[in-house]
């Protein structure tokens, strides 16, 4: 049984927003931190994967679609993202093993929660798409096979917060430390007894100054630009994820 579980979805490589983050009270106090998914491919791959190598056993590591692209590319199999590329590439060989070996699911019982089942897109794919407002009918096609005594499920990848009930289960997504859509800060989430979504807000210029400046990204100032400011709406991303969802 764990009591506190803080969760980190969706870094991409964004240093300060992670640093923001892990300096929070209630996550420096967590008996777990579990990351569900697209760790490293951003601006700061290398620094992000130590940074959260060092805090060792207090780290619970599970793998998305961005995590297992950056192996794929370092294999010799480009991603579609550039960012993606730059970052396989950046990567050391240790950094790359450890990427390769996580795994795709990680459940836990949690105080208040029960069995709670964490992944990145869907217990059963790294990229498939479910939303805050998908169908149930989705939401039992993505569940199906899933144990019946998992109560709860924790899901990252499209970069938005939600919690919401899905036939008696709980569904829990953070939101995204370094890619937030629909308002800017890292967004992450507090487990256990309850569920509580939370938001930490840090000097947006001087991250997107030092990430401009501590990367070898040749469009790091720009990416930084774009992402860290938030410059796509929840709306939006509503709008393109909408149809990869079987709407």
């Amino acid at each position: 049984m764990v009591n506190r579980v803080a969760v980190l979805s969706d870094i991409h490589g964004v240093l300060p927003a992670l640093e923001a983050v892990l300096a929070e009270p209630d996550v420096a106090a967590a008996d777990l931190i579990v990351l569900t998914g697209d760790i490293a491919a951003g601006p700061q791959p290398v620094e992000v994967l130590d940074v959260l190598a060092e805090l060792g056993d207090r780290v619970c590591w599970v793998g998305g679609n961005a995590d297992r692209e950056l192996v794929e590319a370092r294999a010799g199999h480009p991603a579609s993202i550039e960012v993606s590329n730059w970052a396989a590439g950046q990567l050391r060989d240790d950094q790359v093993a450890r990427l390769g070996a996580l795994p795709t699911t990680v459940t836990l019982e949690i105080d208040g929660l029960g069995p709670t089942l964490f992944c990145h897109a869907t217990p059963r794919d790294d990229e498939e798409v479910v939303l805050v407002d998908s169908r149930l009918a989705r939401w039992a096609e993505v569940f199906d096979g899933l144990p019946a005594e998992v109560s709860t499920v924790v899901c990252g990848h499209t970069h938005m917060p939600f919690t919401r009930l899905v036939d008696r289960r709980l569904v829990v997504n953070p939101g995204s430390i370094g890619m937030p859509y629909g308002g800017a800060g890292a967004w992450w989430a507090l487990l256990g007894p309850g569920v509580q979504l939370r938001r930490t807000t840090f000097d947006v210029d001087t991250a997107c100054a030092r990430v401009a400046a501590e990367s070898a990204f040749p469009d790091a100032a720009a990416w930084a630009d774009e992402y860290l400011r938030s410059q796509h709406s929840d709306a939006d991303a509503l709008t393109v994820f909408g149809p990869r969802d079987g709407r």
